[in-house]
């Protein structure tokens, strides 16, 4: 009997999916919302697998930045764009010249994606509901629509939505932002179903409590009640769901995971976390 091989704590089996084969490097990963946060942690990681990237986001600086620094630590290619994705004309004039250029994305990261605000239905600001509507669904469709007819047309791809563990149970003063997340959960499932036929994957990560600028973006810039969502446990930090997703794009072509949740060892479900203090 063969001796057997060990990746880490895992058994590897070279014809199943090695853990430590590197099947992102020399692809081209197009990421949503990619200056801070999830986003801007997915391009790091990415470029350190050796992926070649394209980085959308609305702040032109950070952008900047972030591929200046990624430029000189890797090499790998590197184009950046500033593009809202509540703007379907400005989504489409980026893919569009993606797709002149050559450069359609193996890998979509349909990352953008907020809260804003927290309050009852009965007392709700409608401008925080436009502003989650227009960037989680509508945001996340205006690319999907624009990128995802390329990667049909040359039967190849992978999209990989960002969620959330509000896509799967409601909780008190979430009812939008939770509408939201169930409605891009519905939308992995049904493009999973719309690509039937074809060998592109559909894939969905949905984190828990990760500490990023998240709750300061949902309060309006109050750091203190920020801070106090993360009181008492440890999150997960943006690196964390990095390594999550990076390990579903990193699986073999014929393997897909649809859906995939990860929380903080303290957080047991959206109401229940183990808090020290």
């Amino acid at each position: 009997m063969p001796a057997t091989r060990w990746c880490g704590r895992i058994p590897c089996n070279p014809t199943s999916g090695d853990p430590r084969v590197n099947r992102i490097k020399g692809k081209l990963i197009l990421v949503t919302g990619a200056s801070s946060g999830i986003g801007e942690a997915c391009a790091r990681r990415f470029a350190a697998e050796g992926a070649n990237l394209v980085l959308w986001a609305r702040r032109a600086d950070r952008l900047e930045r972030l591929a200046a620094e990624l430029g000189t630590a890797h090499r790998v290619s590197l184009s950046v764009a500033v593009v809202d994705v509540r703007d379907r004309t400005a989504v489409n004039r980026a893919a569009e010249a993606l797709v002149s250029a050559g450069r359609v994305p193996d890998v979509l990261i349909n990352n953008a994606g907020l809260a804003s605000g927290m309050s009852r239905i009965q007392e709700g600001d409608p401008a925080d509901w436009d502003r989650m509507i227009d960037t989680n669904l509508k945001g996340l469709l205006n690319v999907t629509r624009a990128i995802l007819p390329h990667m049909v047309a040359r039967r190849k791809g992978h999209i990989v939505n960002l969620g959330s563990t509000a896509g799967h149970t409601t909780y008190p003063m979430g009812n939008v932002y939770n509408a939201t997340k169930f409605g891009v959960r519905a939308l992995t499932e049904g493009m999973n179903l719309d690509v039937a036929g074809t060998p592109i994957r559909v894939s969905s990560v949905d984190p828990g409590f990760v500490e990023t600028e998240f709750s300061e973006v949902r309060f309006h810039g109050d750091k203190d009640r920020a801070r106090a969502v993360y009181k008492g446990f440890t999150p997960l930090s943006a690196d964390d769901v990095a390594d999550a997703i990076a390990y579903v794009v990193n699986l073999p072509e014929h393997v897909n995971i649809l859906d995939l949740v990860i929380m903080p060892t303290a957080q047991r479900n959206v109401y229940v976390v183990d808090r020290s203090s």
